[in-house]
């Protein structure tokens, strides 16, 4: 492969998006026309350039931006190769990254982050790695939280609605169904509600 001069600078990439300046940008947030003219490569590189500079992306993401805009695929793989070499793509990274911040920001459990992660063409053997740092003893913490917060707004309910709303709530997060009706349960318990007779009451968790 021919070496190219002006790849960007392979310094390291700030949580911030990379160190490369990104393209000018024009009109209503629109990235203006990549540098490079007709040159793939450059093309490529450019559109590569502006979207990392809004966010972290993974490398599926930007393929299929490059596909988009109708890059030629050998082009699109020479630069993905190149922006993973320096470390602006990093798929464990962002991964991890993703974990923490949709834990801690939404409260969703390992099954939501991994559905997500999936869904924006992490390897599933990185996807398993980033979620296996959320420990259980972390998810059900956050799970009790998460139904501390929500159960005011259901007192006044009757019984088998406040567990509905409330289970559901935490499936809709990706948490397990033993976990999610355990915590459930406690929390109506603790206000004085019988809970047991109702259970069969809860539709079950996909």
């Amino acid at each position: 492969m021919t070496r190219r001069s002006d790849w960007p600078d392979p310094s390291p990439v700030s949580a911030e998006g990379p160190a490369a300046e990104a393209p000018p940008r024009s009109g209503e947030g629109r990235v203006a026309g990549p540098p490079g003219g007709g040159d793939p490569v450059a093309r490529a590189r450019g559109i590569c350039l502006a979207l990392l500079a809004g966010t972290p992306r993974t490398r599926r993401q930007l393929a299929d931006a490059l596909r988009r805009r109708e890059i030629p695929e050998e082009a699109a793989a020479e630069v993905l190769d190149r922006f993973e070499e320096v470390g602006m793509i990093d798929d464990a990274l962002f991964a991890e990254a993703w974990v923490e911040s949709r834990h801690h920001g939404r409260g969703l459990a390992r099954r939501a982050l991994a559905r997500e992660l999936r869904t924006k063409g992490v390897a599933p053997a990185v996807v398993d790695e980033a979620v296996s740092r959320l420990e259980p003893e972390d998810e059900e913490e956050t799970a009790r939280a998460l139904v501390a917060r929500r159960l005011p707004a259901t007192r006044g309910l009757p019984t088998p609605k406040r567990m509905r709303r409330l289970v559901g709530m935490l499936a809709r997060k990706g948490y397990p169904e033993g976990l999610a009706l355990r915590v459930v349960r406690e929390a109506l318990e603790r206000e004085g509600q019988s809970t047991e007779e109702w259970e069969d009451h809860v539709p079950d968790i996909p």
